[in-house]
């Protein structure tokens, strides 16, 4: 459905996806990421397009991942979380497997599910002003299967272990030396090298650059997944860590984890 925070614009092959909730470091709720699923799907299925960018309003953030605010009542229940996680992966499986290539612009905070959609994309924009990482461990929650690899796939274990385990967030200069930038600008430049990125794309062949993408993810050859894997990956959402993490969050305290 469309979203009043989700914006897409064109400025001839070239698309951009707009996260316009500054005032909120651009999280998004349940209904924008539906929406920004669905903005990806539709544009991946428009063959005139040669490249997308997706960006923050602002720059103050590129996107700060979930909005917590807003978990007692998208989370909580089975009900509820399988219709989270359902649509959560469907948004970041759209921009993964949208046909062209996809550049996120990641001027200032890129956290969490912020995190999550930049590395989605092929290609990643900061400067010294981006902070990048995802406080999982600080909520007590998982990230799924699909949202770890791209980050293992691009930074490789021991940086993806530092991201996840140790919960580090990266500055832009060692950002891009872990690779987790692939381009690093001055300050004030990441939008306006994103769109001179983007053109450069649109001037090669389409088609090219559009089987190249699908030719690297296909030999990245992921392992299949088991259905006691994907029980797993959710249980967070039941535990006394996440909704005591959560809560802790709102009152902005530190969580304490008793492992349960």
């Amino acid at each position: 459905m469309p979203h009043d925070l989700i914006k897409t614009s064109r400025e001839g092959v070239v698309a951009t996806v707009l996260i316009d909730r500054a005032d909120k470091r651009n999280c998004l709720d349940l209904p924008m990421w539906i929406a920004l699923g669905e903005a990806f799907d539709a544009l991946s299925a428009d063959e005139s397009l040669r490249a997308v960018i997706v960006r923050g309003a602002g720059t103050e953030a590129f996107c700060a991942g979930a909005d917590i605010s807003a978990f007692s009542r998208e989370r909580g229940t089975p009900e509820r979380e399988a219709v989270y996680g359902s649509e959560l992966h469907n948004a970041f499986h759209a921009i993964r497997t949208c046909i062209h290539p996809t550049i996120a612009a990641c001027s200032g905070w890129t956290m969490g599910g912020g995190c999550g959609i930049a590395t989605m994309c092929d290609f990643r924009i900061g400067s010294e002003a981006t902070r990048i990482g995802i406080p999982a461990r600080n909520l007590g929650i998982y990230y799924a299967f699909e949202e770890i690899d791209p980050i293992l796939q691009i930074c490789g274990y021991a940086v993806t272990a530092e991201i996840l385990i140790e919960g580090r967030v990266f500055k832009g200069e060692e950002a891009f030396g872990k690779g987790l930038l692939s381009r690093l600008v001055p300050d004030g430049t990441v939008h306006a090298e994103a769109t001179a990125l983007a053109e450069r794309i649109a001037q090669g062949s389409p088609l090219s650059a559009r089987f190249h993408k699908y030719a690297m993810q296909k030999l990245r050859g992921a392992q299949p997944i088991s259905a006691a894997d994907r029980e797993r990956e959710g249980s967070f959402a039941y535990t006394e860590d996440f909704r005591n993490a959560a809560e802790a969050f709102l009152a902005k305290r530190k969580p304490v984890f008793q492992g349960r």
